[in-house]
C-alpha cells in the first residue's frame, strides 16, 4: 500500500499523525490471510472481555492525489434489497463508515457522522456498512441516532474483504474517504474526531471542485 501523508492536526486544519490500527475480533466473518499482528490483536480483543474489539485511536491516513492507489470496487448488498456498487458512486468524494449497533465507539461517533451528512450530503455521498447487525437492529440503530444516509449490510464481509487494503480485517468502526474517481483519499481507525473528519471531506471535495 502506498504510504500515507502523516503530519499533526491539533485543530480542524492540521494533520493528525499516523498510530495506533483498530484491529476487531469476533465478528464471525471467516476472512483469512490476516497477518501475525492482526492475531495478536485478536486475541487482545478476546481477552478483554466481551466488548469484541480493539479501539483505535482516530488516527489518520491521508493519501496525496498522487499516491492513491486504484478506484476500489466493491458491491454492496443495502438492506432494501438493492445493490450499490463502488462505480455508480464516482463523481463526488464518499464517506464509508464501518459500523454495527453493539459497538461502543461507533455509538460515539453516530451523532458527528448525522451531522457531517447534515453539512456535506449534498456535496459527498455517505453510506455505512454494517458488519453484523439483522435490518431491525440497524434500523433501529438509524433511528434512534437520526442517521438518515443508507448501510450496506456485509454479515458475509464482502465489502470489508474487497476493502481489505485500507481496512484492517473486522475493524470497527473504521471510515473511509474517497475522492470523486473512487481512489481512498483518508483513513479513520477508531472513533473519527468531527472536526477532522470534517476537514477531510472539504479537502476531498474542494479537490473535485
Amino acid at each position: 500500500m502506498n504510504s500515507p501523508r502523516s503530519s499533526s492536526r491539533p485543530a480542524a486544519r492540521t494533520r493528525v499523525r499516523t498510530g495506533v490500527v483498530a484491529v476487531v475480533a469476533a465478528l464471525g466473518l471467516a476472512l483469512t490471510g490476516c497477518s501475525s499482528g492482526n492475531d495478536d490483536l485478536a486475541e487482545q480483543a478476546n481477552a478483554g472481555g466481551d466488548k469484541g474489539y480493539v479501539a483505535g485511536d482516530g488516527s489518520v491516513s491521508e493519501y496525496a492525489p498522487d499516491q492513491r492507489k486504484e478506484p476500489v470496487t466493491f458491491d454492496a448488498a443495502m438492506y432494501d434489497g438493492s445493490t450499490v456498487t463502488a462505480e455508480s458512486m464516482r463523481g463526488k468524494p464518499v464517506v464509508l463508515n464501518f459500523w454495527y449497533a453493539g459497538c461502543a465507539p461507533c455509538r460515539a461517533e453516530a451523532p458527528d457522522l448525522a451531522a457531517l451528512h447534515a453539512e456535506h450530503g449534498d456535496e459527498a455521498q455517505f453510506m455505512g456498512v454494517n458488519l453484523r447487525d439483522q435490518q431491525a437492529t440497524a434500523e433501529a440503530f438509524e433511528r434512534n441516532f437520526t442517521i438518515t444516509y443508507p448501510s450496506a449490510t456485509d454479515l458475509n464481509g464482502a465489502v470489508l474483504l474487497a476493502l481489505s487494503d485500507y481496512v484492517p480485517p473486522q475493524a470497527v468502526p473504521t471510515t473511509l474517504v474517497l475522492d470523486s474517481q473512487g481512489r481512498v483519499a483518508a483513513r479513520v481507525l477508531g472513533k473519527a474526531d468531527k472536526s477532522t473528519l470534517g476537514a477531510l471531506i472539504k479537502d476531498t471535495v474542494a479537490e473535485s471542485a
